[in-house]
């Protein structure tokens, strides 16, 4: 198992190789399908991942979240589920980079696939919104498929669609399947949180009491703070500043606000407040933070 895992890992990388443009994220012929590349070691940092499978081909990647460590590498996939504030450290060089495949998670291809599978889980575990799993078979071959693909226009037009399908179909299968049929299904604590979450993530500049969203998830104040943080690793008021710091990063980083703007755009009344915050959360000041990553990229 060890060696077929390794081989598939090394098959899989040599398809990514070449359609990657450089380090970070790099789009692909098909456009819920992005490839990863990252030729440095990068130490612990916040980042946010949208709902999305990814696949190691080469190199490792540690997920923080609250008390739990992730691994994922190129013997297992992460399940994303929610876009939830989160560490990583990732294990790459110029020798052998950081490669892998991103497919984000379509809310209406997932709803059409478990109305047709029907209810095939048979674990009593709470869902867990973000967790690393062991390959199979059947997604090994799904992952070379799909990334075969890649490389032929032709292919991605007729056969693009029906290759993400089969790739999904499998992380359904698997481990975590529950956690993405708990974004369908609409019941239950977990389902309720999913609901609270997107409604932060729509309005983050906005202030919401605990009290607030208690209500909406229809839960007394002690059993939604005990939900929240069970799914979460955090607190609603620590959940909702992560969330704005990281969004005022994407806003920075993409040269189009300066730094008072990033801070009215995501809800911070107080610039200095702002910036005392982003300095703890992501170890550099807003303008530092701006100038390494752009040191970076040149």
């Amino acid at each position: 198992m060890v060696a077929n895992t390794e081989l598939v890992g090394n098959a899989l990388a040599d398809l990514i190789s070449p359609l990657v443009t450089g380090d970070g994220l790099s789009v692909s012929r098909l456009p819920r399908v992005g490839l990863l590349c990252l030729g440095r070691r990068q130490e612990r940092t916040p980042l946010m991942y949208e709902p999305s499978l990814i696949i190691i081909a080469q190199g490792r990647k540690i997920g923080y979240l609250g008390d739990r460590e992730i691994h994922y590498n190129p013997g297992h996939y992460l399940v994303q589920t929610l876009p939830l504030p989160f560490e990583c450290e990732t294990h790459g060089s110029p020798e052998v980079p950081l490669l892998g495949i991103s497919v984000k998670l379509d809310p209406a291809l997932l709803s059409e696939m478990v109305t047709a599978m029907g209810d095939m889980s048979h674990s009593h575990l709470a869902p867990k919104p973000m967790a690393s799993v062991a390959m199979n078979d059947g997604m090994q071959a799904a992952v070379l498929r799909l990334a075969n693909a890649l490389h032929d226009e032709v292919e991605c037009i007729a056969m693009g669609e029906a290759r993400i399908r089969e790739v999904v179909f499998e992380a359904l299968k698997g481990e975590q399947g529950r956690a993405l049929r708990a974004l369908v299904k609409g019941h239950g604590h977990y389902s309720r949180i999913v609901q609270v979450l997107s409604q932060l993530h729509a309005h983050f500049a906005e202030d919401f009491t605990v009290d607030q969203l208690a209500q909406q998830a229809n839960m007394s104040i002690s059993t939604f703070h005990q939900h929240f943080k069970q799914i979460t690793r955090s607190s609603p008021a620590q959940y909702l500043k992560r969330l704005r710091l990281l969004k005022a990063q994407q806003l920075l980083l993409q040269d189009s606000h300066n730094v008072n703007q990033a801070a009215q755009a995501v809800g911070y009344r107080s610039v200095p407040q702002f910036s005392r915050d982003y300095k703890r959360y992501f170890g550099a000041s807003p303008l530092q933070h701006r100038r390494q990553e752009q040191a970076l990229r040149a």
